[in-house]
């Protein structure tokens, strides 16, 4: 009896004692998060100038309330356009619950013919001058679009609460400070002319070491994974590095790179700096989740038979890596074509040969960046499973968890 007391205590102790490193931890972990996002923003937005939107158009959200007119006109011989006349309410900004008047035109010169809006819509209205000879005059922009956005957002994290508890909440701001650090980081040290390798590099160290530490707690399972992020994400920038060299890439893939060469910043914007960056970001989530799944798969195998040795955990880790890679390579090579999909069918039916369509250098980066991420995720998996080896097969001369007390079955 005394012995039962005595390990309910000894339980007790440890959970509560746990509890308060991990509280501590997550703390510590939020406020370096939150400084180094401060500290960041402030640094990378100095010298950034950017005042290239036109001030004399004013934007606002606004909700349909009857279509007042239909009618079409003559833009040319053999083109004509659709003019819808609107009533709407603005549901935003100075000119809130004030009703206006706006047009939307359809077809004729535009590449893209928008939907034809219906009561009720909520829209996008611009007030200004779409030519230079009209008067200023209310027009639809666009349907507004990222309140759905905002919705399904709010679903995930419902369902990523109720499934992953804790878990899922460390998940909720390890990817909320990512998110913060690429917007309120990366993009301003881009715009301010700081160097993009490096700012590149210091966002997916920021990302790794808040995700994992935030996901896992400060242990050998986290310092396993990250250092195995770590080699990946070195190997996948040396090989980009190298690849830009070898191929004399311009950065030039499409009207968007030449509109970043023109924006007004400190000094030009580096293209081929920018390939690198989207690289290795691009590539760092699959890293990340192929070291981590290498370490937590070999943390567990350890706790679960203690006595086996670094040759032992190392195979394992390998056998594992092997079943992880061919699906992740998959899922990034998938991810890059899903997301060039239009850009590669207008290429497709444009280009007179292979030889010319693979020559283009907006397929080359495509193929770059799916070989690249492929390769960090290969180099990834040897690497975490020998980190992960010789860290868990070094002998515990302390309790470093419940499980390491006799009597005690969690």
């Amino acid at each position: 009896m005394p012995e039962r007391l005595s390990a309910k205590f000894c339980q007790t102790r440890l959970l509560i004692i746990s509890n308060k490193r991990n509280v501590i931890t997550h703390v510590a972990i939020i406020a370096f998060a939150l400084l180094f996002l401060l500290i960041g923003n402030r640094i990378a937005s100095q010298g950034m100038v950017i005042d290239y939107q036109d001030s004399s158009v004013l934007f606002a959200e606004a909700r349909v309330i009857r279509i007042i007119d239909v009618h079409e006109e003559e833009i040319s011989e053999w083109s004509t356009h659709t003019i819808v006349t609107f009533s709407a309410r603005i549901t935003s900004g100075e000119h809130k619950d004030k009703i206006i008047a706006a047009t939307q035109t359809r077809g004729g010169i535009y590449t893209s013919e928008p939907i034809e809006i219906q009561e009720g819509d909520r829209v996008l209205l611009a007030y200004g001058s779409m030519f230079t000879d009209e008067p200023a005059r209310w027009y639809y922009e666009d349907h507004v679009r990222f309140n759905s956005i905002i919705a399904l957002g709010v679903i995930f994290v419902i369902l990523l609460l109720l499934f992953g508890k804790i878990k899922g909440l460390n998940a909720v701001f390890s990817l909320g400070f990512t998110c913060l650090a690429i917007f309120a980081v990366f993009i301003p040290s881009i715009l301010s002319g700081r160097n993009i390798y490096a700012s590149a590099v210091l966002v997916c160290v920021f990302a790794i070491v808040v995700t994992l530490f935030m996901l896992n707690g400060i242990n050998k399972k986290s310092f396993a994974a990250i250092a195995g992020c770590f080699g990946g994400v070195i190997a996948a920038g040396i090989i980009t590095l190298a690849m830009n060299s070898a191929m004399q890439l311009t950065g030039v893939t499409d009207s968007e790179s030449i509109h970043l060469l023109n924006l007004p910043t400190a000094s030009p914007v580096d293209l081929r700096a920018i390939i690198f960056a989207g690289i290795i970001i691009g590539a760092v989530g699959a890293i990340m989740d192929v070291a981590v799944s290498i370490s937590s798969a070999l943390w567990e195998l350890k706790e679960q038979a203690p006595s086996l040795t670094f040759s032992e955990l190392f195979k394992s880790g390998i056998n594992i890596g092997k079943d992880i890679m061919g699906s992740m390579t998959n899922t990034l090579v998938l991810a890059y074509i899903g997301s060039s999909l239009t850009i590669i069918l207008l290429l497709v039916v444009y280009s007179d040969s292979l030889t010319e369509l693979f020559n283009r250098e907006l397929v080359i980066v495509e193929f770059l960046q799916a070989l690249v991420g492929s390769l960090g995720i290969l180099l990834t998996t040897p690497l975490t499973a020998l980190i992960c080896a010789v860290l868990y097969s070094r002998k515990q001369g302390h309790i470093t968890s419940l499980r390491d007390i006799p009597g005690i079955e969690l």
